[in-house]
């Protein structure tokens, strides 16, 4: 793509050849709308799963594992079923008769490895945290009080907790019958490593540390399954990101017809990954129902959220890069090393994450020489899997770490060295060293962009000034890609039933009224408000005149729901098209109405106008009386088609990637090891920019996630295997006294793959911050000679990288 097609969104600067539009009658796509159903929200009016009451319905407390590693022996329930209240009291043994086990591996991951699951434990528990016993009562608080009059015994075995010991051959394996604790591996090599490196001017290598960590989500994991005997249908409402996807597992598990089962997800109080797998007591709260015929509700507490909703991140990576003199990169090779727990999380797999990580370091720069080595092992800790980013934070921290590392080596300037190195703008479409498909990126743009935005060589200056009064402050950056709008090659073709695809419905109403109906549901991120927008634009009313519903397996058209960042590049696309059909058939009933051709009319502001003068010549509230109520006005073979479904799936590129470039300014205080947060910035281009107030929510919401791993957050475990810090007091997370202003700006190069342009934005933030604000920490310490790649950066972490402390 041309650099003339793109598109800066800052004000006061002079815009190049604007993008066409989508529409013909474009005034919200591209707007800064404020996102629809906000005051119902912010009034409390929302309804989100604990607030939903049904007749009957039961709920459901779990015993979890005490232990990282146990043998179930025996398990005391009598006195648990005579407490008031209680209904039902069922332990592993009682659920497997009713739902069937799964291994969760993906046929395109070759090699890969899993041992069944249950949902819940049989015979032995393999993490703290690990459903073993249910307790079903009248009330949560009924259930909870019969809980603690569970009594199991158990023998304690043989642990596996360090990922770097868990392949050595005097650990103990998880499951002795997969031969040993390697879940999957995956090597690369690409051009001639050991060549390049070998002739190498310099060559910088360092580990990095990841430590694992989890999205606490406002709402914690919920649900309410609702099995109907006498329809022999199911029903779950669920705090959740794809409801399809799970009206196929519970289908699947459970020996049901797709059609006898309904997903229901209404308001959703955040998800960012956690919310995309199938847990054990999902599948546990959907059996117990079977089991008593009424409803029954599961809410997880925030205790028990710490050790059963999954974590991610938890990597040690051993990386080198080789570069000449002029700054050339030459080559990258890396050893990426990851615990998952003791099983590969269901349906999406817990390698997918490592997997990402192998094909995205060194992703932004056109170096030809590439290795890398996988290795997934399982632990006896909570299951790892896809939060927010999937391996994108790791592999930016790393590719981004060894380039500052080079330049250092080298003396060259960061900013300067990546401008050398990143793929030019005018070299797509082409493929990365990793063997990734790119599309179109404008890594050269954004460079250019964040250089004045953040006015640097006046930054270096100041920099340079404060360390001469003992003032030590560091500016790090990140040159990020982000995979988005996935299609079938992510999951389908590995076999997993996950749609690429989605769909829209979008029907006018008798009042001139839309209605649109959507599978990617909204999760607090803003999907429902550019889905206005763009069917505003689409049909042609104001957008005041479109509602929208999302998340109802019954209602709304098959899809793959909310993931990969593919609300609008997938969702989007899915509503503009349905929109624009809509549109077509207006007109040809508009046509037949007034007796004149359907190519000399429009549809603007909720009229049927002239398509030359604009003059209105019929409102649509009239023409859907007509449609709906007076049909005998119309000719006998004519019928109005007033509500259309169109679906949406990409498929000129594995994924549609987008880029940017973060850049973070921090002070470090050496004595103290604290850093101070001052300035964050942001480049984005995520294609066509729908709302750019939404897309700067998502990019700051991002960022701060990102932020959070970099410095604060970490599930810390002892020897045991238990977690030490599985609560709100002492599991860190970044809070608004702690950020930074974040200023963010945009490059707009729409993608070609659809009419609307869109590319993902939801994850890119939280790809690159950790990795800019790490290259900032170690730029401010540079001067003492001291590195820290160890995240979250604690002050400990920096007072031991500058020898005071050990």
């Amino acid at each position: 793509m041309k650099r003339e097609d793109t598109v800066n969104l800052e004000p006061g600067v002079e815009q190049p050849t604007p993008i066409a539009p989508v529409t013909e009658d474009q005034r919200y796509i591209g707007a800064s709308v404020p996102r629809g159903g906000i005051e119902r929200l912010t009034q409390g009016l929302g309804q989100y799963i604990d607030d939903i009451e049904l007749p009957r319905m039961a709920h459901v407390a779990f015993w979890r594992s005490p232990v990282a590693h146990m043998r179930i022996r025996k398990i005391h329930a009598d006195a648990a079923r005579a407490m008031p209240g209680v209904l039902l009291v069922a332990d592993g043994h009682d659920l497997a008769k009713v739902c069937k086990p799964w291994v969760a591996v993906l046929g395109h991951l070759a090699g890969m490895k899993s041992a069944p699951q249950y949902a819940l434990a049989v015979d032995r528990a393999c993490w703290q945290g690990e459903p073993v016993v249910a307790v079903v009562a009248e009330t949560r608080v009924q259930a909870e009080d019969a809980l603690q009059h569970i009594s199991v015994d158990y023998d304690e075995l043989p642990l596996a907790t360090d990922m770097e010991t868990a392949l050595d051959a005097a650990t103990p394996l998880i499951h002795p019958e997969l031969g040993d604790n390697l879940c999957f591996t995956r090597s690369l090599d690409v051009g001639e490593v050991d060549r390049v490196f070998a002739e190498a001017d310099a060559v910088a290598e360092a580990t990095l540390e990841f430590g694992r960590h989890t999205g606490v989500t406002l709402e914690p994991r919920a649900q309410i399954a609702h099995w109907n005997p006498a329809e022999q249908r199911l029903t779950v409402y669920h705090s959740f990101q794809a409801p399809h996807m799970m009206q196929d597992l519970y289908g699947r598990q459970f020996d049901l017809p797709a059609n006898a089962i309904r997903v229901i997800c209404k308001d959703v109080g955040g998800s960012f990954g956690i919310k995309v797998h199938a847990y054990p007591d999902d599948f546990a709260t959907v059996a117990l129902s079977i089991m008593l015929g009424r409803p029954v509700k599961f809410v997880a507490d925030r205790l028990e959220s710490f050790t059963s909703d999954i974590h991610a991140r938890h990597h040690r990576v051993k990386a080198r890069i080789a570069v000449n003199k002029s700054g050339e990169i030459l080559g990258f090779d890396m050893d990426d090393l990851t615990g998952i727990g003791p099983y590969s999380m269901f349906p999406r797999t817990s390698a997918i994450e490592g997997n990402q990580v192998v094909n995205l370091v060194g992703g932004p720069y056109k170096h030809k020489h590439y290795r890398a080595k996988l290795s997934v092992v399982f632990q006896n800790k909570t299951p790892t899997c896809q939060y927010r980013g999937v391996g994108h934070p790791i592999a930016c921290a790393v590719t981004e770490a060894l380039v500052d590392l080079a330049a250092q080596k080298i003396g060259m300037d960061p900013l300067k060295i990546r401008e050398l190195n990143v793929i030019p703008d005018d070299a797509y479409p082409t493929t990365g060293a990793s063997g990734i498909k790119l599309e179109v990126l404008s890594h050269q743009a954004s460079l250019k962009k964040l250089r004045e935005l953040m006015n640097y060589d006046a930054l270096r200056a100041e920099q340079a000034a404060l360390r001469k009064q003992g003032i030590h402050r560091g500016i790090g950056f990140a040159t990020v890609i982000e995979l988005t709008n996935p299609s079938a090659a992510f999951y389908g073709v590995g076999g997993a039933r996950i749609a690429s695809q989605d769909g829209a419905t979008v029907r006018l109403d008798p009042e001139g009224d839309i209605t649109v109906m959507v599978g990617v549901g909204e999760q607090g991120q803003g999907t429902e408000g550019i889905y206005r927008q763009i069917a505003a634009d689409a049909v042609g009313v104001d957008i005041t005149k479109v509602r929208v519903v999302t998340g109802d397996t019954d209602v709304t058209p098959y899809g793959g729901g909310t993931w990969a960042s593919r609300g609008a590049g997938v969702g989007g696309e899915a509503v503009l098209l349905a929109g624009q059909a809509l549109r077509e058939n207006i007109l040809k009933v508009a046509a037949v109405i007034l007796k004149r051709e359907a190519a000399g009319l429009a549809v603007r502001r909720d009229r049927v106008v002239d398509a030359d003068s604009g003059e209105e010549v019929l409102p649509l509230k009239e023409l859907g009386r007509i449609a709906y109520f007076r049909s005998d006005t119309l000719p006998a073979d004519f019928t109005p088609e007033l509500m259309v479904t169109r679906h949406y799936a990409q498929r000129d590129f594995p994924f549609i990637f987008t880029n940017g470039v973060q850049a973070s300014y921090v002070e470090v205080d050496p004595d103290t090891g604290f850093v101070k947060l001052l300035k964050h910035w942001a480049v984005e281009d995520c294609g066509r920019v729908l709302n750019p107030m939404l897309v700067d929510e998502q990019m700051r919401g991002a960022i701060v996630q990102g932020i959070g791993g970099a410095l604060f957050e970490e599930c810390l475990y002892d020897e045991q295997g238990l977690m030490l810090n599985a609560n709100m007091a002492d599991y860190l997370v970044p809070m608004s006294a702690e950020m930074p202003d974040i200023e963010v700006a945009h490059v707009m190069t729409p993608t070609r793959s659809s009419k609307l342009g869109a590319k993902g934005a939801g994850e890119a933030g939280t790809a690159g911050a950790p990795a800019a604000v790490m290259n900032a920490i170690n730029d401010a310490i540079a001067p003492f000679g001291a590195t820290v790649h160890s995240q979250p950066i604690t002050p400990q972490k920096v007072l031991r990288a500058l020898g005071k402390v050990t």
